[in-house]
């Protein structure tokens, strides 16, 4: 429930960042999404425990995600090994989007 503007920005995100991928490849610039799940921050601190815990049950790996796993794939995607990579849309969730 009411998250009807969050996904559609989420997904206006995306589009724009693919189109812009597009554009900008024969520049060497890269543009890519980084789409993380739940991670331990005061976003979804903020969801009440009993939810919490229960929506930790539906993610395989059976816990949220931390700030620095977040960070390190940006860090990898803002690296010269990913110089191959473009237009791409990452999950980091612990496999919950499987």
């Amino acid at each position: 429930p009411r998250q009807t503007n969050y996904s559609a920005s989420k997904a206006g995100i995306i589009g724009f960042s693919k189109a812009l991928a597009k554009e900008v490849a024969a520049y060497n610039v890269r543009v890519n999404v980084v789409c993380p799940g739940f991670i331990n921050t005061d976003m979804v601190g903020a969801i009440q425990e009993n939810i919490r815990k229960a929506l930790i049950e539906g993610i395989p790996v059976k816990r949220m995600g931390e700030p620095e796993e977040v960070a390190e794939l940006c860090v990898f995607l803002a690296s010269g090994k990913a110089a191959y990579i473009t237009g791409e849309v990452i999950k980091i969730d612990g496999g919950l989007a499987i």
